[in-house]
């Protein structure tokens, strides 16, 4: 049998989604786990694949890896749920022998910019000549791969936190946080033409790299046929997180009145 799992985690904790020497991975502590619980012998034979490799600090709602095993899937998915601390199952499916996850529909990523008095209105028109097909040697970490990629959509929300979404079906190295960057500095009041300039190629201009950490991979994807089946452990971990989280924000918010509010 072949099993898809799609998992959520905290990029933060770890040095990117790929198994690295001497350092926390996500793909390391997944291939350990399913040692451990015997659902696999060895990534070679299982045939082990993910969607996206996500960098250090990069997190994810919705990344998808793909293994052959012998072992029931309840068992595996059972198993899984409580071994790590920074990853979660949150669905998973069974799938055709010669599924390989990186060969998605669409990928879609989500930054969350910190709003320190940008122009929305510039945000907004450059961000739109980012969409639709381009050579993007000034905006990614190319490492002899094609430049020219498409991306389908990117939409702006406004507020004291910008969230901009991305839809493509595949992304170069970096290049979701060198747009964001170049997003952020016209935003600031940088000239849109030279954006455009570095665009069309004609200029080679670097606009820099947002941080990692406010990136999120939302979702990978796959056509109809593909029908993940979502647990709900994972909705109940999420309200944890959310009411930890809210605990943490009451007691700065305390702090601060403490301090600075006698």
């Amino acid at each position: 049998m072949r099993l898809a799992l799609k998992i959520a985690y905290d990029g933060r904790a770890y040095h990117g989604y790929a198994r690295q020497p001497n350092v926390k991975t996500i793909e390391g502590e997944i291939i350990d786990a399913l040692l451990e619980i015997k659902a696999i012998e060895s990534v070679e034979e299982a045939k082990l694949h993910v969607a996206s490799r996500t960098d250090k600090g990069v997190s994810a709602w919705g990344n998808v890896i793909a293994f052959n095993t012998s072992m029931k899937k309840d068992s595996i998915i059972n198993a899984l749920c409580h071994l790590f601390k920074n990853i979660w199952i949150i669905g998973y499916a069974s799938v055709e022998k010669n599924f390989h996850p990186r060969y998605a529909k669409q990928r879609k990523y989500r930054y969350y910019l910190v709003n320190n008095g940008l122009d929305i209105k510039k945000v907004r028109e450059v961000a739109e000549l980012f969409i639709g097909e381009h050579d993007f040697s000034n905006f990614a970490k190319i490492e002899n791969k094609n430049p020219i990629r498409k991306i389908d959509d990117i939409v702006i929300h406004d507020g004291k936190i910008i969230k901009v979404d991305f839809t493509a079906k595949t992304f170069l190295w970096h290049q979701v946080r060198r747009i964001v960057s170049a997003i952020e500095k016209a935003g600031e009041g940088t000239p849109i033409d030279e954006i455009k300039d570095a665009l069309a190629g004609r200029k080679k201009t670097n606009f820099g790299i947002a941080p990692p950490e406010n990136l999120v991979l939302m979702d990978v994807v796959y056509s109809k046929n593909l029908n993940f089946h979502y647990l709900k452990y994972a909705k109940d971990i999420l309200k944890m997180k959310k009411m930890d989280m809210e605990k943490k924000s009451m007691m700065l918010d305390d702090m601060e009145k403490f301090l600075f509010e006698k």
